[in-house]
């Protein structure tokens, strides 16, 4: 026996064995990534997806229709080779995670079928107890990579960078990889320790080969544009699975790449690149086939829409419904009071300032204030009630924000802001739901000027209680939600923005939270930092 040390772990393979001979081998790959506990459908939008519009066929996604989809595609591939992976980022998005943690993911993923998983930085969400309890409920592998937990007293010894298993009497290896950012981003502790990607996935991939695995297969959750890095530099990695941007591929209307992305690496091969957008909305499936040296000489296939023609799984349905009592609940927990109404109506928050809109900008700025975002983003459109004075519970919170939106953010020029107030009250006569709310930036905007040309006086946080222009040259840090982040309500500003990222924490969350840091009693107001010329 052979040990060779592979970053978090130790991979034990047989020295020298070599794969059976063929002239040619495939291998049907079926994927998602980024589902974050979306257990139910959601719509078009990405939001909560109400029972009666479901009941209409207008929903996506949700785990029974997934697991329908899972197992007709891979009865298709009956007598085939097929290998069903999630690229990460299964915890944290929805109130199913925030009941039960990670034992609802386990339970149904074990039903699943998957072959292998990999950790995404969400998972670290709860720190690494949490991610253990993950481990130790699978029944499938789930690997690490480019992270030591070796100094961690609950994962030591508990999670493999990369594994092999055998399809079809053929070796393949698969090797994890989770973004470095992941300290900055979760709460993996004090102990583990994020190593630089290529490098890891360098080492990992020249171990396999020595060893005579000659069909190797990336699962990472570093995002689409670092996958075509790795893809581009690393000569024996032959297929990139990948998640963390929640990126579209295919020739779909807004897609961010196609499915799959063919970059070539140092040796000229071809190496094909693929994601399944987020939120088990969509269900990847790309055909590999190698020829007998292990090169890809073939990459075809498409994501596909989990739409109302897939029947969900009724046993599924069945156990959704049996975790909803606690959920109820806890949607009934009082959180804090409010001394006075919170104004929420969109007469009012899709117009002007309105303390609703301050309660949630100035809650999603302060929950990544110490990550360096000092602008918040809130669109009126996603304010959907107000809430009387006296006591606020979940279910209050839940009605106001019932998209199941998360904390998202993203790094754009101080021009860009500007442009991204002025996308806000383009369309303010017709009272659109882009209309934005902020923390951390005062403007004014004229509404006799035509749109585009209607904001002036953007201001943003000096020194203390001081107030300076913006410098349009400048680069900020922008908090909003996941669906202003992607470009929803015409914030394309933000969705061309550098570093993008959907943090995770569900918006209502961070609000509750954000209460009880201040000792859950709040007092609604405005202070100016929106003002209207008429």
């Amino acid at each position: 026996m052979k040990k060779l040390l592979l970053g978090a772990t130790a991979l034990t393979l047989c020295a020298g064995f070599s794969s059976a001979a063929h002239a040619e081998f495939t291998l049907n790959i079926l994927h998602i990534n980024d589902f974050h506990s979306r257990f139910d459908p959601i719509t078009s939008s990405d939001s909560n997806c109400a029972a009666e519009n479901d009941a209409a066929g207008e929903c996506f996604g949700g785990i029974a229709r997934l697991k329908t989809i899972i197992d007709d595609t891979r009865g298709k591939y009956e007598g085939g080779n097929s290998l069903l992976l999630s690229a990460g980022d299964n915890f944290q998005g929805s109130l199913y995670y925030t009941t039960y943690k990670s034992k609802v993911v386990s339970d149904f993923f074990n039903q699943m079928g998957f072959d292998v998983v990999a950790t995404g930085n969400h998972e670290f969400d709860d720190g690494p107890e949490e991610f253990l309890k993950f481990i130790d409920a699978a029944e499938f592998p789930i690997i690490g990579g480019n992270f030591d937990v070796t100094r961690d007293p609950n994962l030591a010894g508990k999670i493999r960078g990369s594994i092999v298993v055998e399809i079809g009497g053929e070796k393949i290896g698969i090797i994890g990889a989770t973004t470095e950012d992941t300290p900055d981003i979760a709460s993996p502790g004090d102990f583990i320790e994020f190593h630089d990607v290529i490098q890891y996935v360098r080492g990992a991939s020249e171990a396999l080969d020595a060893a005579g695995v000659n069909k190797i297969i990336l699962l990472s959750h570093i995002g689409y544009t670092v996958d075509l890095e790795v893809a581009a530099a690393l000569p024996l990695v032959d297929v990139i699975v990948g998640g963390h941007s929640h990126s579209l591929l295919g020739s779909m209307e807004g897609a961010a790449g196609p499915y799959p992305t063919m970059v070539n690496n140092p040796d000229g091969i071809e190496v094909p690149v693929v994601q399944a957008n987020q939120y088990g909305k969509y269900l990847g499936d790309i055909a590999i086939t190698w020829d007998d040296n292990g090169v890809v000489t073939s990459a075809v296939g498409e994501p596909y829409l989990i739409d109302a023609s897939v029947v969900a799984n009724e046993a599924f349905k069945g156990q959704l419904q049996e975790l909803l009592g606690p959920i109820e609940e806890m949607t009934s927990t009082v959180i804090g009071t409010a001394t006075d109404k919170l104004e929420g109506a969109r007469e009012v928050c899709r117009v002007q300032e309105c303390s609703m809109g301050n309660l949630l900008a100035d809650a999603i700025l302060d929950r990544v204030a110490d990550q360096g975002a000092t602008i918040a983003f809130q669109n009126g459109g996603g304010i959907r009630a107000s809430i009387d004075a006296g006591q606020i519970t979940v279910g209050d919170v839940l009605t106001v924000l019932p998209f199941s939106n998360t904390l998202a953010t993203v790094q754009i020029s101080g021009a860009d802001v500007i442009e991204a107030l002025e996308n806000g009250v383009s369309d303010v006569e017709n009272g659109a739901g882009r209309f934005a709310q902020v923390a951390g930036l005062k403007y004014t905007y004229t509404l006799a000027k035509p749109a585009g040309e209607r904001v002036s006086d953007v201001l943003v946080k000096g020194e203390g209680d001081s107030w300076v222009p913006i410098d349009e040259d400048a680069s900020y840090i922008i908090v909003t939600n996941n669906y202003v982040r992607g470009g929803g309500d015409g914030y394309g500003t933000f969705a061309q923005g550098d570093n993008p990222y959907d943090f995770g924490p569900p918006l209502e969350q961070v609000v509750a939270e954000y209460i009880a840091k201040l000792g859950g009693e709040y007092t609604p107001y405005t202070d100016g930092r929106i003002t209207i010329v008429e």
